[in-house]
């Protein structure tokens, strides 16, 4: 089975590298007052989430964070026992969903709050989202009395269980001087309310605002939460920027060269004829094109790994297939593994830095891995388990 499956392309899941990440996270952070929250959304940023999920949980984390209804419901589904917060807006008329499976919803206004109380008929559990500075979603702060009053009148609905308060700190992963002074007056800010709220007598369990960036750039013990999402898996919030946490990236994309050519000087590859070659070259072909989310984009700036060297991307990446130019690696021959992203021997290539050469973030390159791409959970240099959409 794994033998089908990873002859055209997969993306391998290391469990040990995911494993290493959160521990290195949990002993970063001050687990006194800040719980790790695991975000799985978006499948784990590509990863596989259930499976993750599975491996956090054992670990004893007891609190995750997605997108949707179906992601969190995927989550339950799969045997998740902790909490399970809906970071984005869920419609009203969904909101038994949220009570029938001990799902935390959020508000983001106090007409959302309304139309979601209106439809529980029983204590829904909500966070409530405060706009600090991100512009996205979330209460008004400017005026901080009146949006603790706001978050009053919400926990005072009827089958409204008010339990936490969270904001998105929008330019976390930076360190020039304006945007940390940013990050922190969101901070305070943030804090700020809560505590006026709380002089309301409402009751938090949960007040958090940090994100990965918040987490290991600025990290406030005030936060009860640390919303953890990029970094568990290995990747920079932003890859201009060191991490102060020994991180492992927990994805390899691999394929395998199908055929060998030698071109003469002059010959074009691929289409558009953008390539051309200045002298004989040898070029490989391999099974991964945009289709399996290797972007279009990268066309012309990749650099792939072959028998522990790089090879330079040629041509334009067609949909699902693209070429390489292997001169000069002595010994390649049809059915040799090509790293796409991940280590070979001494070398790497994150994706960070492919993300960074078409001017994008890693988040999106390891995102947009497709479904059609089977995800190989390997652990100790074993294979675990195999998801793949035939």
């Amino acid at each position: 089975m794994s033998e089908y499956f990873s002859r055209r392309i997969c993306a391998e899941i290391n469990l040990d590298a995911a494993k290493s990440n959160l521990t290195a996270l949990k002993d970063f952070i001050d687990e006194s007052c800040t719980k790790p929250a695991c975000v799985v959304k978006a499948d784990a940023y590509g990863h596989g989430d259930v499976g993750l999920m599975k491996m956090y949980q054992e670990m004893g984390v007891d609190f995750f964070c997605v997108s949707n209804i179906s992601e969190a419901l995927r989550l339950r589904e799969g045997g998740c026992k902790g909490d399970i917060l809906i970071l984005s807006w869920t419609a009203p008329e969904d909101t038994h969903i949220l009570i029938e499976n001990n799902l935390i919803g959020t508000a983001v206004s106090v007409s959302n709050a309304a139309e979601i109380s209106a439809n529980a008929e029983m204590p829904v559990r909500l966070h409530i989202k405060l706009d600090t500075g991100m512009g996205r979603v979330g209460l008004n702060t400017e005026n901080a009395e009146k949006c603790a009053a706001e978050i009053a009148e919400i926990a005072a609905m009827k089958n409204i269980s008010a339990e936490g308060l969270f904001t998105h700190l929008a330019v976390a992963d930076s360190l020039d001087e304006k945007n940390v002074r940013f990050t922190e007056n969101q901070k305070n800010l943030f804090f700020e309310i809560a505590e006026k709220t709380e002089k309301l007598g409402v009751k938090l369990i949960h007040k958090h605002c940090l994100n990965s960036a918040g987490t290991i750039y600025h990290y406030d013990r005030r936060s009860t939460l640390a919303r953890m999402g990029i970094v568990l898996y290995g990747l920079k919030p932003d890859n201009s920027l060191d991490i102060p946490v020994k991180l492992e990236p927990v994805m390899k994309l691999k394929t395998f060269i199908t055929q060998i050519k030698t071109i003469s000087k002059g010959t074009s590859v691929s289409y558009g004829r953008t390539y051309i070659a200045d002298s004989e070259r040898v070029v490989a072909t391999v099974p991964c094109g945009y289709a399996d989310g290797y972007p279009r984009l990268l066309s012309g700036r990749n650099e792939v790994l072959v028998h522990g060297k790089r090879a330079k991307g040629i041509g334009r990446i067609c949909m699902d297939q693209m070429m390489i130019d292997i001169t000069g690696i002595d010994g390649v021959k049809v059915g040799d593994e090509v790293t796409l992203f991940g280590r070979d021997g001494d070398e790497i290539i994150t994706a960070d830095d492919l993300a960074s050469s078409y001017g994008t973030i890693g988040y999106e390159l390891i995102c947009a891995v497709s479904v059609r791409v089977p995800r190989i959970f390997i652990s100790n240099g074993e294979i675990k388990q195999i998801i793949a959409h035939r």
